[in-house]
């Protein structure tokens, strides 16, 4: 069993239809109490308990962050309030539409066993009052469809409550996929850039191994062939024909690297 003296309570937001509807229903109850011909004796006494209900109520709806206890003792004075308005006239059973509104609010106020635990006292209220007064075929009867209203409204509450928080959920989901999604496109942009960097530094380490080994090679061989111009002229020749080969390896050497740099574009 819940400690109710002690009970955290939560703070929702209620939805502008809700308001609205919530304050045309306790529109038609002063409607209905004005335009019943038997209420006319008491009718000071009934609007002036009427009023006191609406301002407790409006202060609790718009400033809610009270103590757990502080809202129990609201909803005890507010019970007391409608219990009283029913006795001053039993036959107004349209009264008792006053403890939906406030299972509106405990739908507001609490969560969990607390909230539904108050849904039980005041539909206990509603009919227990009813009977009490009518007796007990005529007291369902009357009862029963405001019972149901005030388990409806907690339902419907509790169903948007519910609605919200998934919507919520899904929109940090959607934003925790979109930075997981550019946090991926920042590693895959520094992979292709260290990818990068890695090719080059191959291809810079075999141009140093072939290329600049066959120029170096070239270099002592055209040396070599002005030395042999002056003294052993027939073998000049064969070192051309060295020189041409080696200038066409690194040719050949050159083209691959250029093609390994800029790959050609696809059609």
């Amino acid at each position: 069993m819940p400690d109710l003296a002690n009970s955290s309570t939560k703070t929702l937001k209620p939805s502008w239809i809700a308001v609205i509807f919530v304050y045309l229903a306790f529109v038609a109850v002063v409607a209905r109490t004005l335009a019943i011909e038997e209420m006319r004796p008491i009718l000071p006494r009934y609007l002036r308990l009427e009023l006191v209900y609406l301002i407790l109520f409006t202060l609790a709806l718009w400033k809610p962050k009270h103590p757990g206890w502080v809202l129990h003792l609201y909803f005890v004075l507010q019970s007391v309030l409608v219990l009283w308005m029913l006795s001053l006239r039993p036959g107004f059973d349209f009264i008792v539409l006053l403890f939906v509104l406030l299972t509106f609010q405990v739908s507001l106020f609490f969560d969990g066993w607390t909230r539904w635990i108050w849904v039980g006292m005041l539909i206990f209220l509603t009919g227990g009052s009813l009977i009490f007064y009518l007796g007990l075929l005529q007291g369902l009867a009357v009862s029963l469809i405001t019972i149901v209203g005030e388990f409806v409204l907690p339902a419907y509450l509790i169903a948007s409550q519910d609605i919200a928080i998934s919507q919520q959920k899904s929109q940090e989901l959607l934003g925790e996929l979109q930075d997981t999604h550019q946090q991926l496109q920042q590693y895959t942009d520094q992979v292709e850039e260290l990818a990068a960097i890695q090719e080059r530094n191959r291809l810079a380490r075999e141009l140093h191994d072939t290329v600049s080994q066959l120029i170096f090679s070239i270099s002592l061989t055209t040396r070599s062939a002005q030395l042999l111009l002056e003294k052993e002229p027939g073998r000049v020749p064969e070192m051309l024909d060295r020189l041409r080969e080696m200038t066409s390896d690194a040719l050949s050497q050159l083209r691959s690297f250029i093609t390994q740099l800029h790959p050609p574009q696809k059609s």
